[in-house]
């Protein structure tokens, strides 16, 4: 069927382009991880998206074509905490698997899922596999107290393959943010949304707000879902659509800086890790907080089940 049709209106350049609406969103991405286009269409449509952006009604048309397509996870006993790493580490180790890894530790199934995106930056795969834990299959719920890492090919290979066109092109195209706004699982889930530049901060949280996601949405460490161990970001929690800011980003100068690792490699990262959570090493202030407002967000789910009120989180 190929997606020309749509092409004509999103690549007439920045100011000539026309936004889709969620309906023409889902159709078209749904024929391109349906694979119904040439490499050429696809090739297009990363372009074309680039110069024009994302509308939170594209990307909230996006995720309902994945959400018919994942190889969703059933649900579990509690809400499961949805942390997408895709874009590893660059300058600072990647410290999403200590974020799981800790949000298990309080009883929380963790889903992490993602996929190399650049070969130069250390995934959160590879540190996972450095610390003994391997990936696991798509189809098996996560019980409480457990992190499964399910790669991105598992959920859906389109997708995979959309990321992908990155090496090819030089460019992201608008799987790179959807990965960061799917939730993968079938039934409760709090989906940790990160972002490196504020105008997708932005994007992200109006999507969050149109699709109803249960999300908490922050700066995160190189685009990774954990804050910095440096210095507190601003945290913006989404239930049921409301958005409600539940920190402060931090001001001022530093006191003191965190002892991390000296270098970013997996078994570098995998060592401090241990370290931390056999309580040789502090747990950085701003990831313990990350780490209090998510399991504070994920009672709040439980209560919503049972009371229509949200109960204010920010106390």
């Amino acid at each position: 069927m190929g997606i020309s049709i749509y092409l004509k209106d999103i690549g007439r350049g920045a100011r000539g382009a026309r936004p889709l609406s969620r309906a023409q969103s889902a159709d078209l991405l749904g024929r391109v991880l349906d694979g119904q286009c040439t490499d050429l269409e696809v090739g297009a449509f990363c372009i074309a998206m680039r110069i024009k952006g994302e509308t939170p009604e594209e990307m909230a048309g996006y995720l309902d074509a994945l959400d018919a397509r994942l190889a969703r996870l059933p649900a579990s006993g509690r809400p499961v905490v949805v942390l997408p790493s895709y874009n590893g580490a660059r300058k600072l180790p990647v410290l999403t698997p200590l974020l799981a890894l800790l949000l298990a530790r309080k009883g929380l199934p963790v889903l992490v899922h993602g996929t190399a995106t650049e070969d130069a930056r250390i995934t959160a795969r590879a540190v996972f596999d450095a610390l003994g834990i391997h990936a696991s299959p798509a189809g098996q719920p996560v019980p409480p107290g457990r992190v499964h890492m399910v790669p991105t090919e598992a959920l859906h290979p389109g997708l995979a393959r959309l990321l992908d066109a990155r090496r090819a092109i030089g460019l992201r195209n608008p799987a790179h943010s959807l990965v960061k706004l799917m939730n993968p699982v079938d039934g409760p889930a709090l989906v940790v949304g990160s972002y490196t530049h504020p105008e997708y901060a932005e994007s992200m949280a109006a999507t969050f707000q149109l699709t109803g996601t249960h999300a908490l949405l922050l700066r995160g460490t190189e685009g990774e879902p954990v804050a910095d161990a440096r210095r507190t970001p601003r945290m913006d929690l989404f239930l049921h659509g409301r958005m409600e800011r539940v920190q402060e980003a931090q001001t001022g100068p530093l006191a003191s800086l965190p002892a991390l690792p000296a270098s970013v490699d997996a078994p570098a990262t995998a060592a401090y890790i241990r370290a931390v959570l056999e309580g040789q090493l502090p747990l950085a202030e701003p990831i313990a907080r990350q780490v209090d407002h998510l399991v504070r967000a994920c009672k709040a789910i439980e209560a919503a089940a049972d009371s229509p009120s949200l109960q204010r989180l920010s106390a």
